[in-house]
């Protein structure tokens, strides 16, 4: 070779294709053949290659074109190259769901433990029966565990802003819903605005929906009397039945914890912006079979645990 360290001078793929047909036919009209070319042309291709390494790599035999030593590894090397490149343009293998034993990570907040997830499980279990699920917070690590491929895909109504690079999926959209006792003794079967302000409330003060209903309310000038915050939903049922505060929830999981009943639902009596859930992943994993399979066994099964005499939430 003129200088060596000029990858330009070295063979390329279909050289190197060419050498190892001509390895294994033992014939240069054959390997020819093969590729489609005449003998002349895959000659001129194998002297000039001759003249890069300083080698006849294959001589003529009675058995044919035998390869020399310098061949020999020649064609061990060219093998590997272009099965490296065979695995780097090739399709990505596909997800087979019965069969995989992957761990996926799929960011929640607290509330999807009883919306999303029995219908997901129930599902994956019967379709999927060795994945597994880890189901960590969305907080403010959700973004980075997304770039990073630590975290397979996000759900929810506010996950925190997603810079470029991210692909996201509406699902559905709900509405804040109001939840008092069904013994409550002054509200019964509507909530007006002057109770919304007189009787005294449950703030979840956990997730980014729950700062949303202080901002509007602030912006709104409307009062709230808090007398405790909690920092998750799945314990507010039980305080609201057992008491005579209220409380402010988006409309899905606020029915999904009256369905136990004790507890009614009231639209909010104030205007309110809707929430839409949606699915966020990165773009490094976008082609990702086994990610592509994720998102469409969780747009179809968040779809499925909804609820349509629900009146607080609207399929996207």
């Amino acid at each position: 070779m003129d200088d060596p360290s000029d990858i330009d001078n070295y063979p390329n793929a279909r050289d190197l294709k060419m050498l190892d047909l001509i390895y294994s036919t033992r014939s240069v009209s054959k390997a020819a053949e093969f590729l489609g070319q005449t003998q002349p042309t895959v000659s001129s291709w194998l002297k000039r290659i001759r003249d890069q390494v300083g080698d006849p790599l294959f001589v003529r035999t009675s058995d044919g074109m035998c390869p020399t030593p310098r061949a020999e590894v020649v064609v061990r090397k060219a093998r590997d190259i272009l099965d490296a490149l065979h695995q780097i343009t090739a399709a990505p293998a596909s997800f087979d769901a019965f069969t995989s034993t992957r761990t996926f990570r799929l960011c929640l907040p607290d509330a999807s433990q009883i919306t999303l997830l029995p219908c997901l499980l129930q599902y994956i279990r019967s379709c999927a029966p060795q994945v597994q699920l880890e189901a960590p917070p969305v907080d403010e690590q959700t973004v980075h565990m997304l770039e990073s491929g630590e975290a397979d895909l996000a759900f929810g109504g506010f996950v925190p802003t997603m810079e470029a690079g991210f692909y996201e999926q509406t699902l559905f959209e709900q509405d804040f819903v109001c939840m008092a006792s069904t013994s409550h003794p002054r509200i019964r079967n509507t909530l007006s605005l002057d109770d919304f302000q007189r009787e005294l409330h449950i703030a979840v003060g956990y997730g980014s929906a729950y700062k949303v209903i202080d901002s509007e309310l602030k912006r709104q000038k409307i009062e709230r009397r808090v007398m405790v915050t909690l920092q998750g939903v799945l314990g507010v049922a039980k305080i609201v039945a057992c008491t005579d505060m209220i409380t402010t929830l988006p409309g899905q999981i606020a029915a999904a914890l009256a369905s136990a009943g004790s507890v009614q639902l009231f639209s909010c009596p104030f205007p309110m912006p809707s929430i839409v859930v949606k699915q966020y992943w990165h773009s490094r994993f976008h082609r990702d079979p086994g990610n592509q399979w994720l998102r469409a066994t969780c747009a179809q099964q968040s779809r499925a645990s909804l609820d349509p005499a629900n009146p607080w939430l609207r399929v996207k």
